[in-house]
């Protein structure tokens, strides 16, 4: 019985095992793959030392063991930051007398500077650098309806000033080219007028922006409030024309010239009258000043320049001219160019009462062969402290020039070609351009008209060297 229930199992487990995949036994050589996942995650985590050779062992031993020996105590861990402070002192102690070396030097220089100014001996050497524009870049800025006469740049160069024979003002912004204001004119007697209602012949503007002056054939004075263009004050006293105005360099300190002969002395800032100073023969045709207590005229047809010493009561007088001098620059404060209506351009020495260098014709000859004449000499400029000057006629172009060392001699630069009569002409303050006041008429008469002139002002940019990246500093003699 036993032996028939063993066989009736055996057979019931070979039926039931027909349909059913066996479960595969590990054989000798397999391991379950839970234990293989393992062993290989063992084998992972001691690589390192599975792996490692025994000298880089001993290696690593060493090592700890020279780590453990070399750490520091809490003294020497102070001695040793004490030093590293120390020695980030003197680093900046180091640098900071580097500073200061410099900036000593920086105002050494300036003040070197500043007393060569003030004794008129400081000559920036541009004019080897200078290179003739390229004509597609002067920029023509359209605006007056008659010849422009004056103009002004302001001391940040942003902002040119300009009037004319129609009687407005116009500032104009720099980099745009736009009007950003208009003082429009207005004829003669009309009420409640606010400006000019007569050719205006002159301006000027405070070195420090704030006022602007300009004068007018009514014998008017007009002072603005030059960020505003507001009217602030109107100055009377002239018997005749006012064709000069300059403010005195720092101060608000104002100059007025004119064709009765006179130069005036006022404070703007107290809206005052200072006095009148005597001496011309002729009407004054043009004044320029700077810093000291002194300015300079042309004297028109007696032929003579004059410097006006305000705080002695006196003047020197200066002969050179043939003709009538029309404008009168200071380059320094020690010397200043002209120019006359015989075509001839002087360089002046404050120390001598003769010039210094005179070019006849400078801006040549026109007429009919044996009846030539030279062209008048409308404007000058100088670019202040250096030894470039600028010069302008109706010859159809202006005029850049050299003055050599010690001003004792005038070289022509390059031309620019401008059409019409260059009534006005400014440097910026940077010397980064140069302004020049067009029109068909001379700014002091109607003597003769070009009909192709444009009443216009025309910004013309001055090229230099790209290796002349500072301007050399001499002394001139």
């Amino acid at each position: 019985m036993a032996a028939t229930g063993r066989k009736k199992q055996q057979q019931e487990a070979a039926a039931g095992g027909v349909g059913r995949k066996r479960r595969k036994l590990p054989g000798a050589g397999e391991r379950p793959r839970q234990k293989v996942a393992a062993a290989k995650l063992d084998e992972e985590i001691s690589s390192d030392s599975d792996v490692e050779s025994p000298a880089l062992s001993g290696k690593r031993k060493r090592d700890n063991e020279a780590e453990e020996e070399i750490e520091e105590t809490a003294q020497e861990k102070k001695l040793r930051l004490a030093k590293l402070y120390l020695e980030q002192l003197r680093q900046q102690e180091e640098e900071k007398a580097e500073e200061e070396a410099f900036k000593e030097e920086l105002v050494a220089g300036r003040l070197k500077e500043d007393v060569l100014e003030q004794k008129g001996k400081l000559q920036r050497l541009i004019a080897k650098d200078l290179r003739p524009p390229d004509p597609a870049e002067i920029r023509v800025l359209r605006g007056h309806q008659l010849p422009i006469t004056c103009l002004v740049i302001s001391p940040d160069d942003k902002y040119i000033f300009s009037a004319a024979k129609d009687c407005s003002i116009i500032k104009w912004d720099v980099e745009s080219g736009k009007k950003e204001h208009v003082i429009r004119g207005a004829k003669k007697g009309t009420e409640g007028h606010v400006g000019h209602t007569a050719h205006i012949l002159c301006m000027a503007i405070s070195s420090d922006g704030k006022y602007l002056a300009t004068g007018d054939r009514n014998k008017l004075i007009v002072i603005w409030e030059a960020a505003t263009c507001e009217h602030l004050y109107t100055f009377t006293g002239h018997r005749d024309a006012v064709s000069g105005l300059s403010f005195r360099k720092g101060t608000h300190q104002l100059y007025s010239a004119s064709h009765d002969r006179s130069v005036k002395v006022w404070n703007v800032a107290e809206n005052a009258y200072v006095e009148t100073l005597f001496g011309h023969q002729d009407v004054i045709t043009g004044l320029d000043s700077l810093s000291r207590e002194c300015c300079v005229t042309s004297g028109g047809r007696d032929g003579t320049i004059r410097i006006w010493k305000i705080p002695e009561e006196s003047q020197l007088v200066f002969y050179g001219h043939q003709g009538s001098i029309d404008c009168v620059q200071l380059i320094n404060e020690e010397h200043m160019v002209s120019g006359a209506d015989d075509g001839s351009v002087a360089l002046w020495g404050l120390s001598k009462k003769k010039p210094l260098a005179t070019v006849r014709q400078a801006h040549s000859n026109h007429g009919t062969q044996g009846l030539e004449q030279p062209y008048w000499i409308s404007s000058v400029a100088a670019m202040l402290n250096s030894d470039v000057v600028a010069t302008g006629s109706c010859s159809a172009s202006v005029r850049l020039w050299k003055c050599n060392e010690g001003f004792r001699k005038l070289e022509l630069l390059f031309d620019i070609p401008l059409v019409g009569f260059v009534n006005s002409l400014k440097f910026s303050n940077t010397g980064d351009f140069l302004v020049a006041g067009i029109g068909q008429e001379h700014r002091l008469g109607r003597w003769w008209r070009i009909k192709e002139a444009k009443n216009s002002i025309c910004i013309i940019p001055l090229k230099r060297m790209a290796a002349a990246s500072n301007a050399q500093i001499g002394e001139s003699s």
